[in-house]
This record gives structure tokens, sequence and C-alpha cells, in this order.
């Protein structure tokens, strides 16, 4: 079983927040691969999937995002899901928009639902890292990650969640490095090889 986390803050307000590309992400998997009604557990909402020949559930913390780690190790402990087994989707400062990475452990780069979940959890879970660039000024950050993505990043953000969702059994069955390689190929055929920054990227995307 895994426990696949999308991180994000709860309500319409919030929906298309830059912050919340991971509830998007978690949202695409779960219509591709038919996943089972949204309930509300574990202080967040889940649904239940398969995904290849493993069994996910998937979660959004309803905590808003500084308390995700309360979400995530109840449904953890009772779940009796190993660390390793946990897999979080995030939004990604340090990394191009359309951009993917996966990473076991590490640091939390100063991302308050990554501080909680590795406070209650502990630390060597697995993150897939969603880049959203980087607003250019540190005083901008908290503005830039609770503002909506713009019309012109709309495009990006869907393919990529598309990808994910296409490709994430092979996340489920511990394949990361291939996970990773097939969102890449999937977003440089789409024309997203090479986005420059907020809204502005080298190709013209495909429609």
């Amino acid at each position: 079983m895994r426990l696949i986390v999308g991180l994000g803050n709860p309500g319409s307000r919030y929906a298309r927040n830059r912050h919340n590309i991971g509830f998007l992400a978690v949202d695409e998997i779960a219509r591709v691969h038919r996943a089972g009604p949204w309930r509300k557990k574990f202080q967040g909402e889940i649904a239940e999937v398969a995904l290849g020949l493993e069994r996910a559930i998937l979660l959004k913390p309803q905590t808003f995002m500084n308390e995700s780690g309360r979400s995530v190790s109840e449904a953890q402990r009772f779940c009796k899901i190993a660390l390793a087994d946990v897999i979080v989707l995030h939004d990604e400062l340090d990394l191009a928009p359309a951009k993917l990475r996966v990473k076991l452990g590490g640091g939390n780069a100063g991302h308050n639902g990554l501080r909680s979940i590795t406070a209650q959890c502990g630390n060597d879970y697995r993150r897939v890292r969603l880049g959203i660039g980087h607003p250019g000024d540190k005083a901008l950050v908290h503005a830039y990650v609770l503002n909506d993505f713009g019309k012109d990043e709309g495009a990006w953000v869907e393919d990529l969640d598309r990808a994910i969702a296409n490709h994430i059994a092979l996340l489920a069955a511990g394949e990361d490095a291939s996970f990773q390689n097939k969102v890449h190929l999937a977003m440089a055929d789409r024309g997203w090889d090479d986005v420059k920054g907020v809204g502005e990227r080298a190709g013209s995307g495909k429609a």
C-alpha cells in the first residue's frame, strides 16, 4: 500500500494557487485512474485507487499547509504504511516551472508543508517536486505562492498533472527514475522543455 499525498490549502479561495499544485496533481491521478469516491478521513480527503499492481490511498490534507503533517501522520499510522511508501507531491520554488524531480528525504527548503510532515512522521519519505519557479525576490514569495496560476501557465500545469497521472504507476512501483524520465519526455513532447519563468517559455506548447 502506498500513501500518495498532494499538498495544498483547502477551499475554493486557494484552489488554483501555485501552492496547490499538489492537490491538482492528485485530483488528476484520481480522475485518470478512476479512484473511488473522495471521503473525509484523517483530517483530510482520501480516495482509494489501483495503480498498476499497487494499491494506493490518495490524500489531500484539509488542515491547511502548515499543519499537513497532522493529517499525513494519522493516515500513515492507521494504515500501517512505511515512511518509505509515503509519496508527497508539492510545489517547488527552486525548480523551473513545468519541471519535476523526485527525491528521497533531504531538506525541506523552507516549505512549511514538508516541514510539518517531517516533524510528525520523519524525513525519509519520497518527495515529488513540482517546479513553479521563483518570483526573484524572497520578499515576494508569500504572495507568489498564494496567487493563482496565470492564464499562460494553465496549459503547462494541466500537461504536467496529466503526465504525472499517466505514469504514476511507475512511481508507485518504486521506479522513480523511470517515472521522472517519462514525465520529462512527455513535457518535452508537449513543448514545455524550456520554460524560462512565470508565463514565459521558449516553445509554444502543443494544442
